[in-house]
């Protein structure tokens, strides 16, 4: 069995592989390398066997997402930690190393990411994931160094490993035993917000989540979906809802569950205002959806008893970014749990 298993599930990603690939082979010395196809109708798989035959391929006959995908890929892996990469990140020497020597140090850490930079313009971190992931009291995620979408330079600010809420599932390190022991990613998120989910069940049992900014990578980002896409908008309002009720405490669901009903409404306006009708309809179409798996959904809960994880934003990051103008991380007031 492997120590660590690089997997990086590919859909239609054939420029990405020929741009990327051969940079994660070069700098992933010790590791498997293994491509998760999701059904792709282009030539990824005949690139890999022409000029990577030694990569492990897995062809899957369907497009599962990222969440169905990279969950059947990692039921047929096996090794001690899993590396979940997106096909459109350049890695830089010496990633892996850092992330597994925290991770080997301390058994209670589940999860990590490196520090996350944009490829197009190497000063500012990169939208996905930045230098760590938090959410605020009502299911908003935001990241240390992005809020919205504001990107903030990087100017070491944000080098100190440090515990977060959630890791990107663009460079994601789990161990597989944790992983597993959780369930593993939720297939019925389809796509985004699958990895804060499965962060948040890894912290109810207790596990910790890092980002160690030693190790950097570069992401393209929007290879999928652009951030202004419909059905990313759909997804992502979805999945959020579904991840609160999978999650959050009982004793204050239902109220932290009308406010978001409130507040999604708000951002139907802020659609509106834009002219952006078809995200107006991906917002109404996500509530549907919600309603009508919400029973499906609650009985996913994991554990009834569980009380509120640490690095909860106990604020609303709505309110200070659009109201009190906080457009960086450092500027919020440290309301923690």
């Amino acid at each position: 069995m492997a120590k660590v298993a690089v997997i990086i599930l590919n859909y239609n990603g054939v420029l990405f592989l020929k741009q990327f690939l051969p940079g994660v082979i070069k700098n992933s010395v010790g590791s498997e390398i293994w491509v998760a196809d999701n059904a792709s109708t282009d030539d990824s798989m005949q690139y890999l066997r022409e000029y990577h035959p030694d990569v492990n391929r897995i062809e899957l006959e369907e497009n599962k997402g990222y969440a169905g995908g990279y969950f059947e890929a990692l039921e047929r892996i096996k090794a001690d930690y899993y590396v979940l990469l997106n096909s459109d990140v350049e890695v830089s020497d010496n990633w892996v190393q850092p992330i597994i020597r925290l991770m080997d140090n301390d058994d209670s850490i589940a999860a990590c990411q490196p520090k996350i930079k944009s490829y197009s313009n190497n000063k500012f971190f990169e939208y996905a994931g930045a230098a760590g992931g938090f959410i605020d009291m009502f299911g908003y995620p935001f990241c240390r160094g992005r809020i919205f979408d504001t990107l903030e330079e990087d100017k070491t600010q944000y080098d100190d490993a440090i515990e977060i809420f959630w890791a990107t599932g663009a460079c994601l390190f789990l161990r597989s035993k944790a992983y597993h022991e959780v369930g593993g990613l939720d297939i019925d998120f389809f796509a985004h917000m699958e990895e804060i989910d499965l962060c948040w069940r890894l912290k109810n049992r207790g596990y910790k989540i890092m980002c160690e900014p030693k190790s950097t990578v570069y992401h393209v980002g929007g290879g999928t979906l652009q951030k202004n896409n419909p059905k990313k908008t759909y997804l992502n309002f979805r999945n959020s809802l579904f991840m609160l009720v999978k999650n959050h405490p009982q004793k204050s669901l239902i109220t932290i569950l009308a406010f978001r009903m409130l507040l999604d409404g708000l951002a139907g306006v802020k659609f509106l205002i834009r002219f952006e009708f078809a995200n107006i309809l991906a917002v109404l179409k996500a509530h549907f959806s919600f309603y009508r798996l919400y029973s499906v959904t609650y009985k996913k809960r994991q554990n009834q008893d569980f009380s509120l994880p640490p690095n909860v934003y106990q604020a609303s990051i709505i309110i200070q970014y659009y109201l009190k103008g906080k457009k960086n991380f450092n500027e919020l007031a440290k309301l923690w749990s």
